[in-house]
């Protein structure tokens, strides 16, 4: 005891004098080393092994269940053969409760002695109350169903209980003297099978009656928990226990957010545990909404403004529970990311809170120092609370006042020195309410106090037209009266009118910050008026009004975003949730490459089951969005150039396709088996499939909105063919699938949009043909039926996804159609027919517009130029087969010398700049025509080329383009 405080030490000679005294002391070195420090800190502990069983003590060391931590279902078993033996519901409850404290004992002196760490005392004290209350309810159930039948419902199935535990206990974090909260349920309506039946419902209630009753009605053994029954649906005014469908229904109709907290960590924790897993998958979508819920932060603010008031009206300060800087404000910080992200994101969705901090510094939701402090801090108070609930198993959370009392405290804590542990309690609650308070500061306060400002009135006030006009022009915006208009007709609208009171008030708090932003926009009136189409498109959805009030700069980034981009404008209108993508403009404008793309939709798909076809599909569309979105803030910030956009964009298509291919394929493999196929003389292998991508994929010049040509081809071939599966098809119908299943995937319209719109028009025979071809197939047809046309598009074709083989085996058909000798006079006749047929389908009617793409001199005559030149010339220069994008082609087509030099630096120069303009068309939702004078040197030079290639006109061109700058003058030429 010499390690020991003096006044402690007093205490624990005194205890040990009684216990020697009932010769309650085991003769065992561990305990004799340990039992004063245990003593000093828990009279519990002292009572429960002196006066109340002086036997116990010697039982757990001769066991040597003091010396070990238990597994969960050692409590269950060993608690199981304890009520066996029970006779009559007087006896389960003295056997429980005699259980209940001898295990009690052992986690309190393993903690107190310094032999458990945290996490161990928490699981284990879970543990406990777990097997109490499924060991109860087993013996309560077979001895009620004995009386009055077994509960079945309309198809005869038997029911049973469930029962899920709240708070801490769901998430094995249970404080060592601590109420434990349930709700009861059961999965359907029905009766008995007795003789006289009972209806489900009054089985359950009397089943649930009993439960409570063992558990906390005090008898001479004492009690064994506190239940509290407060957190089911409609509380105590609710029925004791519901059928599945009526606590469904409450939850989705009368839930309110507090139950959101609350079911976080539920946990079927007794009776029917599948059942009670299927009742809290149903439950999901209650807890974690599907959305970015952002509100969760204004209303955490308010529940814990609430219980500040409460702490400040009952005088509990130092509760290191409720209080400045406890525990419950380090639960709020994980659980408001919970919330807010676990819809998103499975990994969020952990019952235990260290488990969610370490999934926040994972993902970088949080500073890892940030995360570093609350899991220590975490550890520290959930340490302080169980020290002071082990002095007397009192539920008490308040560290006390009296000096003695403290050290009490300190030491069961770990602390020998009472000042020091006081100390480090005060640092911990000051870095705990630090780090809250960075979460949860309200940025809408600034508006707020400025309730008299000129844009505070805009909105609120609700002025005269001439004065909103007036206030307008002064913050700057052009067309103040068309502007006034649009204001007063959002806030007339049917769109706020419908709004909660909720909603009522986010708008009218972000209003005036949204239009301060706009003010300080490049163009005030445009960017207003883009960002009112969005917030008018998500208002009715007010979490997203929630997140931009709570963080000013995902405003602020939107704002410059649909200030240069109509089409980012829509982008964002149509998929909210990317507006999470806002809050970190660190990463907002650095797209990934590709290894990182690969990495982030893994890590998406990671997470889910491999089942889960639809949560794939949207796990994908929810990658592209984000990813390209992040190209196009880089785009209309001026940090990426055109053709670094396309290929960020065409990266992200690639590496989506790549791993749709590969789900579809392994869906089918789990239901027909491996696609198998035996060569002449060899031996079974697995046939490959690839994607061949076309047109901007094929060429690496993909848009924001551009759709993707594919191809599908597969390498099966010879005698045998089919999978090795239970329910074996032929392999040409399980490709078949494969390639309709991968276009179903990219293709399908969700409320979340879709991944990419599928053209599969290029394969052999258009539509009339096989969706997925084989090799000699595609290059049979290529060789002997395929149009000169269908030869221009293999030019700007590659293989994009899918295995080796295939894509090794496409490339090499490519190489040999194309490297074919032609008739060249033959091949620009059947090029130029082929171009005057779409001028006269697509071109302009009149002179006053040019159409970039149709019209003649614009940029499909230089893809086709392009064409022509590697279609007439590949056989004799092979390096033309190389590449697939359009400025490439040209270079090397002047380094085989099929061009001029300087020609083909015009064709390049004019081809960029013709897919720069259009590229800046399409992000402000214009159509690709300009007035006829705009690029018209550009049009003159490639129609002179096109007329002197193409239509044998013969003379040389002599209107220069300044050539590009760059390597060899040919500047970015794409990946």
């Amino acid at each position: 005891m010499n390690d020991l405080p003096p006044a402690l030490a007093e205490r624990a000679e005194t205890h040990l004098r009684t216990l020697r005294a009932a010769e309650a002391v085991p003769d065992e070195a561990r305990v004799a080393a340990t039992l004063p420090r245990v003593l000093a800190a828990s009279d519990f502990v002292a009572c429960a092994v002196g006066e109340g069983d002086p036997g116990l003590l010697h039982d757990l060391a001769r066991s040597g269940d003091l010396f070990a931590p238990y597994g969960a279902q050692a409590y269950r078993e060993r608690l199981q053969r304890r009520l066996a033996e029970a006779g009559d519901e007087a006896g389960l409850r003295a056997a429980l409760r005699r259980f209940r404290r001898r295990e009690a004992v052992r986690i309190a002196y393993r903690s107190l002695a310094g032999w458990a760490a945290l996490e161990e005392t928490l699981a284990e004290t879970s543990d406990l109350a777990e097997a109490a209350i499924d060991a109860s309810l087993e013996w309560l159930y077979a001895a009620l169903t004995a009386r009055w039948g077994t509960p079945r419902d309309e198809a005869g199935e038997a029911q049973r209980l469930v029962v899920l535990g709240m708070g801490k206990l769901g998430g094995r974090e249970l404080n060592f003297s601590s109420d434990i909260d349930l709700i009861f349920a059961f999965p359907e309506p029905g009766e008995t099978d007795a003789a006289k039946p009972r209806s489900n419902d009054e089985f359950f209630l009397k089943l649930g009656r009993q439960l409570i009753g063992a558990l906390s009605e005090t008898t001479p053994e004492g009690q064994a928990y506190r239940v509290d029954m407060r957190l089911r649906p409609n509380g105590d005014a609710g029925p004791l226990a519901l059928p599945f469908a009526s606590v469904e229904t409450y939850y989705e109709s009368q839930g309110r957010e507090w139950e959101r907290y609350a079911l976080i960590k539920a946990r079927c924790v007794g009776g029917d545990y599948e059942a009670g897993a299927a009742l809290l998958e149903r439950l999901r979508p209650f807890v974690y909404r599907r959305y970015l819920d952002y509100g969760t932060l204004e209303q955490i603010r308010e529940m814990k403004g609430m219980i500040a008031r409460e702490v400040q009206r009952r005088g509990t300060a130092r509760n290191i529970k409720t209080g400045s800087g406890g525990i419950r404000e380090v639960e709020f910080v994980a659980q408001a990311f919970q919330l807010i992200r676990g819809g998103r994101d499975p990994q969020l969705r952990s019952r235990q809170l260290l488990g969610t901090l370490d999934a926040l510094e994972a993902q970088q939701l949080l500073p890892a120092h940030a995360v570093a402090e609350l899991r220590s801090a975490y550890r520290f108070l959930r340490r302080t609370e169980n020290a002071v609930q082990m002095l007397a198993d009192e539920q008490s959370h308040t560290v006390p006042e009296d000096p003695h009392a403290r050290a009490r405290v300190a030491l069961g804590a770990g602390y020998a020195d009472a000042e020091a542990f006081e100390g480090e309690l005060e640092r911990t609650r000051e870095q705990v309410h630090s780090q809250f308070q960075q979460v949860f500061a309200a940025p809408q306060a600034e508006a707020d106090a400025g309730e008299g400002s000129d844009l505070q009135a805009l909105w609120s006030a609700a002025p005269a037209p001439e004065e909103a006009v007036r206030l307008l022009e002064a913050q700057g915006f052009d067309d103040a009266e068309a502007l006034e208009r649009r204001l007063r007709g959002l806030r007339e609208g049917a769109v706020v009118r419908s709004l909660s009171t909720r909603g009522h008030q986010r708008l009218d708090r972000l209003m005036p910050l949204l239009l301060g932003a706009c003010a300080q926009a490049r163009r005030p009136a445009r960017a207003l008026e883009r960002t009112l189409d969005l917030i008018e498109s998500i208002a009715r959805r007010t979490a997203y009004l929630a997140l931009l009030v709570e963080h000013p700069m995902a405003l602020s980034q939107l704002v410059q975003l649909c200030d240069g981009s109509a089409w980012v404008a829509r982008f964002l209108a149509a998929h909210p949730l990317l507006l999470d993508e806002l809050l970190d403009p660190r990463t907002l404008y650095e797209p990934l490459g590709r290894e990182a793309l690969e990495a982030d939709l893994d890590a998406r798909l990671a997470a889910l089951s491999g089942d889960d076809l639809e949560a794939q599909m949207e796990a994908v569309r929810q990658f592209k969005q984000a990813n390209q979105l992040k190209v196009a803030a880089a785009d209309v910030s001026g940090a990426a150039p055109l053709m670094v956009v396309s290929d960020y964009l065409t990266h992200i298509a690639e590496v989506a396709l790549e791993r749709s291919v590969a789900l579809c394929r392994d869906h089918l493999v789990r239901r027909h088996g491996r696609p198998l196929c035996r060569d002449d003389g060899e031996a079974p292998r697995e046939a490959g499939f690839a994607v061949a991508g076309y047109g901007k994929l094929g060429g690496i010049e993909l848009g924001y909105s551009s759709d993707l040509d594919l191809v599908f081809l597969h390498d099966s071939r010879g005698a045998e063919q089919e999978t090795e599966g239970p329910r074996s098809v032929d392999n040409q119908v399980f490709f078949a699938r494969l390639a309709q299943r991968v276009v179903h995937f990219l293709n399908t319209v969700t409320p979340g949009g879709i991944v990419y719109e599928v053209d599969t028009r290029l394969r052999p025979s258009g539509n009339a043909g096989l969706m997925s071809t084989t090799v000699d197939a595609f290059r049979q047809y290529q060789r002997e039926h395929a149009w000169t046309w269908e030869h221009q598009a293999l030019v700007r074709a590659r293989a994009v996804a899918g295995d080796p083989g295939p894509r090794e085996a496409f490339e090499g058909v490519r190489a040999e159609v194309l490297g074919q000798p032609r008739d060249t006079a033959q091949l620009r006749e059947q090029i130029r027919h082929m171009r005057e047929r779409q001028r006269a389908e697509k071109a302009s009617r009149g002179h006053e517009r040019f159409d970039l793409k149709n019209d003649r001199g614009g940029l499909t005559d230089i893809e086709f130029i392009a064409q022509y030149g590697v279609l007439a010339s590949a056989h004799e220069h092979p390096e033309l087969l190389r590449y697939t994008d359009n400025v490439r082609i040209l270079r090397t087509l002047a380094q085989a010398g099929w061009l001029d030099e300087r020609d083909a630096h015009r064709l390049a120069s004019a081809y960029r700049t013709y897919r720069r303009r259009l590229h800046e068309l399409a992000l402000q939702d214009e159509e690709r025509v300009v007035g006829a004078e705009e690029l018209a040197d550009e049009r003159r030079a490639v129609t002179a080329l096109w007329e002197r290639l193409m239509e044998g006109a013969g003379h040389r061109v002599d209107v220069d383009i300044a050539a590009p700058r760059g390597p060899g003058g040919w500047g970015a030429c794409g990946s």
